[in-house]
């Protein structure tokens, strides 16, 4: 007998390791079945599950299942990612706690720290995973930095290399001052910040290179500290107040070098002072300014973010109250905001500083280190992105990948169709060593190992050489763009490449388009000649239930491992479900899950009233040969489920896939089906008895293999606790099929009329506060002769569950006092007089009427406010829309109520 209360933890963690150990979720590569993959976005190996994962994974594994179900051969790839710097500031962090650094154990000894954590506590979102549910094939896990995806890695290097699409070059890059190394816009994050506008005198240079008096080209800049830097001071070309310094010189204060005045049209006429200065080596913009106009671009910033002077020494000149090289010889090695402090306070006491504004500003911080990154000009590997870059937009532009939502392509490829150098070395130790060695005269060899860059080296200078590896690491998404084939065993032809290359799915969330999708396609493209994914499913945010973003700071985190220990992971699996409609963020609270529970539940309680009443698995039950409207009804209706939920699963529409269930599993089958079965289960052994028992076994069975998807624990244990199957075997079981039901569409029509006429009446007798228990008349205005058959017909089951005395046809005119409602062709009435009072209810009514329209008007005129709406923050404006449709539908409802009760 199953237990009256469902507690979930009672079954999960049994039912999950019986699964795996049973090799439930394995694929088979040797089998004829048509493949079904997805390859999982590697969680950091640092990482531990939060909301956002619960989304991703509920929705991969709600697939996977599904599609087994189906028949195919399933392969779900399971692995981890490196995340080098992620996990190097991991390390680091420890070591530090301990007294130790980096630096000062060598890098040996610091990787070794590194795989111990790992082994120790890395990869626990892996066993994470597993109380979600999610059924990957945990034999074929595999790790970015393991040997065989390592090899994959020097393999893509090497051949990108000797085919000119990986090289080395000088640009400006992201540079993390903390972890001293170039990190990838994904590792950037803009924050708001309050500062200041300086606006700086340059000293204007004569025809002899003198400083001309009184004669100044004023600047403005957030960034005082990379005057050092600069190269020149640009201004647009049609600024008349600028016309006849173009081509003249201004003298760099502090430096004394002369610095030319160049028309470009970056420069904004309208912003600042419509001269901007120009420092090659320290910002992006003016990188590129530089490059167009040939201008140098001495770094002054190292690795630390100190001054270094090492590229601007011999420039240095003494100018009188203009410069003095002492002063700058001074900065060295200073931080870059002391150096700014100082910097401000030298061109104040010179007269160089005209005045300073508040000024707030986006200054880019590095995400894990938290301090502001420097644009900065270093050595670098790159990848030829762009050229790597048109196959895949001509792939999704083509349809052999296409994006769900549809609208995502757009930002695919406006990301693509511009697309910039992809710097890949990191300035790390943990990641894949770059696959480069230098001769001693920097000569660079690219080799799959050490002995292949000494064979090459031998040809090169005639002898051996010393060579020593480079120091860089490559960037962590170089590796995660091979993950769909280096997981199969690229570069070996193994059987798993060639049946699950390529993927079916990928789900990701919209952040990564640029850095993991657009990489992948890029490389599987080139490399495997395919795409690497059909169908790229792009789902939204998980937020909480006010839209805001989880912080922290707000205080709205929310912990899935906690909500699944409150309520099990089919509850929130299914409440994730029901939200996840395309292109909307999910808007997830424990009261939400809470009601994902409340339906599971419904469900184990139904499953017990039929256990209580005796109806079990009968493989001998033929739906086509019932006979009653009942069974036929609700078999006809669960055919209609099965294929609202398998379509939904086509269209990737997992909010319609949950409603579909809801919708049938609670009303259909649960208060509907059950509730008019009453009788004819409590009659014995008779006709309409053995019916109604084989309707319902089939019907829950159709119910449990369409949940589990969503649901797979509480319909697991189900399945075998009811005697469908042995525990576990529902995960192998086929996904239901329309069964056979005669006259279908004549029971649908007459039990579609019972249910709707009970919910009419039982929804007016609500709404005029008719006591439960008081029984009351119902009389039909109009109603057609089949339509009076068809209420004596179900007289019994109409009394009993819609509270009524009689049914009979109106004759002559209405009483007084009488609520009605139509229905179809036909208008019921419920004489309501000396059973409540009408007046009262008349008032009620329209007080609280009054109520929805004044709160519907309140919030109307916020959202007409134009100010508000550009002001407040997105989700505040969406929840004023839905409360004010909330408000508007309360106010039909009662104004419809009202005009029910007949005067």
């Amino acid at each position: 007998m199953l237990d009256k209360v469902l507690t979930p933890a009672a079954f999960e963690a049994r039912l999950y390791e019986g699964w795996e150990a049973g090799g439930a979720f394995s694929a088979r590569p040797e089998s004829s079945a048509e493949p079904f993959t997805i390859m999982i976005p590697p969680p950091n190996v640092t990482g531990s599950l939060h909301v956002g994962h619960a989304l991703t994974f509920t929705v991969q594994d709600l697939l996977i299942r599904w599609r087994r179900m189906q028949g195919r051969d399933t392969l779900w790839q399971p692995g981890s990612d490196h995340a080098g710097i992620a996990t190097q500031m991991v390390v680091e962090r420890l070591l530090a706690g301990q007294g130790v650094k980096r630096r000062e154990i060598g890098r040996e000894a610091f990787l070794q720290h590194v795989w111990e954590w790992k082994a120790q506590s890395g990869g626990t979102i892996t066993r994470q995973l597993r109380r979600l549910g999610a059924s990957l094939d945990w034999p074929r896990e595999r790790f970015t930095m393991d040997e065989g995806l390592s090899a994959a890695v020097r393999e893509v290097f090497v051949t990108l290399h000797e085919q000119g699409l990986i090289y080395r070059d000088r640009r400006l890059v992201n540079w993390d001052p903390v972890f001293q190394s170039a990190i990838s816009d994904l590792e950037v994050e803009s924050r708001e910040v309050n500062g200041s506008l300086w606006y700086l005198r340059y000293p204007v240079a004569g025809p002899d290179g003198a400083v001309e008096p009184d004669r100044f080209i004023t600047v403005a800049t957030t960034r005082p500290e990379t005057l050092l830097g600069d190269v020149a001071v640009a201004v647009h070309p049609t600024d008349p107040r600028f016309a006849d310094l173009v081509g003249r010189f201004a003298v760099l204060p502090l430096v004394g070098r002369r610095i030319p005045i160049i028309a470009d049209e970056y420069s904004d006429p309208e912003k600042g002072t419509g001269a901007v200065k120009i420092t090659p080596a320290h910002d992006f913009n003016d990188n590129a300014l530089g490059r167009r106009h040939g201008l140098p671009m001495p770094n002054v910033l190292d690795a630390e973010a100190r001054v270094a002077l090492d590229e601007i020494e011999g420039d240095l000149t003494a100018v009188d109250g203009v410069a003095e090289p002492g002063f700058v010889r001074a900065l060295a090695g200073q931080d870059r905001f002391a150096a700014r402090e100082s910097i401000v306070a030298e061109l104040d006491r010179l007269g160089l500083l005209e005045k300073v504004e508040p000024h707030t500003n986006a200054v880019p911080h590095g995400d894990r280190s938290g301090v502001p990154i420097e644009p900065r000009l270093t050595l670098q590997w790159y990848c030829d992105a762009a050229t790597l870059a048109k196959p895949a937009v001509a792939a999704v532009e083509s349809g052999r990948t296409r994006f769900v939502p549809k609208q995502w392509e757009n930002t695919f490829f406006a990301w693509m169709r511009n697309i910039e150098p992809w710097c890949i070395s990191r300035q790390l130790w943990w990641g894949h060593r770059i696959p480069v060695w230098y001769g001693p005269d920097g000569h660079n060899f690219v080799a799959r190992d050490a002995a292949a860059a000494q064979e090459a080296a031998r040809a090169h200078y005639g002898r051996d050489e010393a060579l020593t590896q480079d120091e860089d690491v490559l960037d962590t998404w170089f590796s995660s763009a091979l993950w769909p084939f280096s997981t199969l065993g690229w570069p070996e032809k193994t059987a798993e490449l060639h049946k699950y290359y390529p993927t079916d799915v990928l789900v990701t969330g919209f952040d990564i388009i640029f850095f993991w999708v657009a990489r992948m396609m890029m490389m599987g493209l080139h490399l495997m000649g395919d795409v690497p994914f059909r169908t790229v499913y792009i789902h939204g945010l998980v937020r909480d239930e006010k839209g805001q973003k989880m912080s922290k700071s707000k205080g709205n985190v929310i912990d899935p491992l906690e909500l699944i220990d409150s309520f099990g992971a089919d509850a929130m699996r299914f409440t994730i479900a029901s939200l996840a409609g395309p292109g909307r963020d999910v808007k997830l609270g424990r009261s939400r899950v809470e009601n994902g529970r409340s339906f599971i539940t419904k469900l184990w309680n139904a499953a017990r009233y039929c256990e209580m009443n005796g109806i079990a698995p009968d493989g001998g039950f033929d739906p086509a040969a019932c006979t009653t409207p009942l069974a036929r009804w609700v078999l006809d209706a669960a055919n209609s489920a099965v294929a609202e939920c398998t379509a939904a699963l086509e269209n990737f529409r997992f909010d319609e896939y949950a409603a579909a269930l809801r919708r049938f599993a609670w009303d259909g089958f649960c208060d509907w089906f059950l509730e008019f079965s009453k009788p004819a289960l409590a009659s014995g052994d008779t006709p309409e008895a053995r019916e109604a028992r084989g309707a319902a076994q089939h019907v829950l069975g159709v119910l449990l293999r369409l949940m589990h998807p969503v649901a797979p624990f509480m319909t697991e244990e189900l399945w075998h606790q009811l005697g469908y199957g042995e525990e576990g075997s529902l995960i192998r079981a086929s996904w239901p099929t329309a069964a056979e039901v005669r006259d279908a569409a004549e029971a649908r029509e007459e039990l579609d009329w019972l249910v709707a006429l009970i919910s009419t009446v039982r929804g007016v007798r609500a709404e005029m506060n008719v006591p439960p228990g008081t029984a009351v008349p119902l009389l039909l205005q109009d109603a057609p002769a089949a339509t009076l058959e068809r209420g004596a017909r179900w007289m019994d089951t109409i009394r009993r569950i819609a509270k009524l005395s009689e049914l009979q046809p109106l004759v002559g005119e209405p009483p007084k006092g009488v609520a009605q409602a139509v229905l179809g062709d036909v208008t019921i009435m419920l004489p309501l007089a000396g059973i409540i009072d009408l007046d009262a209810e008349r008032a009620r009514l329209t007080k609280e009427r009054g109520k929805a329209e004044g709160e519907a008007r309140k919030i109307a005129q916020k959202l007409d406010n134009a100010e508000f709406v550009a002001r407040a923050k997105p989700e505040v404006v969406e929840e004023n829309r839905e409360r004010l449709s909330a408000a508007e539908a309360e106010v039909a409802r009662l104004t419809a109520a009202l005009g029910r009760i007949a005067a």
